[in-house]
């Protein structure tokens, strides 16, 4: 029988650095949301990170604005290449602060490219506000807690 893997110890005083460190390294996050009764899960790619904070832009006509205009709550994973886990649980809400939304424009040339102008009328992003953070260590199948401030 194969040995039961080992995974490398996991400082309590360094969860938070951890945790940045998975969702730095993963392009494309998970994100779930539900459909009536139905989990749904599709990569995302975030416009903007503010610590566990994380922007998502959108086109209104997406599945996933009626979703999350039905169920806020929602979940993003991530993943290191060493498959170090991290899951954000949060709420998502509509950004209406034209100070963050000029600033996802003007730092995001994929959204300028597709969407031509920060105007467009298809163009919605979403805030998801942590309300928890777990981080787990690939094979070690336990989460630790992640503190939300520092």
């Amino acid at each position: 029988m194969a040995k039961k893997p080992e995974p490398e110890p996991v400082d309590p005083n360094r969860l938070r650095e951890l945790a940045l460190a998975v969702i730095g390294a993963d392009r494309f996050p998970r994100l779930a949301t539900v459909d009536g009764d139905q989990p749904r899960v599709r990569p995302v790619s975030p416009v903007k990170t503010d610590g566990f904070t994380v922007y998502v832009a959108n086109l209104k006509r997406y599945h996933k604005t009626r979703e999350l205009a039905a169920n806020p709550k929602c979940e993003l994973v991530y993943l290191s290449p060493d498959h170090d886990q991290v899951r954000i649980t949060g709420v998502a809400e509509v950004v209406h602060e034209p100070a963050v939304l000029d600033e996802i424009w003007r730092t995001n040339p994929l959204l300028r490219a597709y969407l031509g102008t920060p105007d467009n009328p298809e163009l919605i992003v979403y805030r998801i506000r942590p309300v928890q953070v777990r981080f787990m260590r690939e094979w070690a199948l336990e989460y630790h807690e992640v503190p939300l401030e520092v």
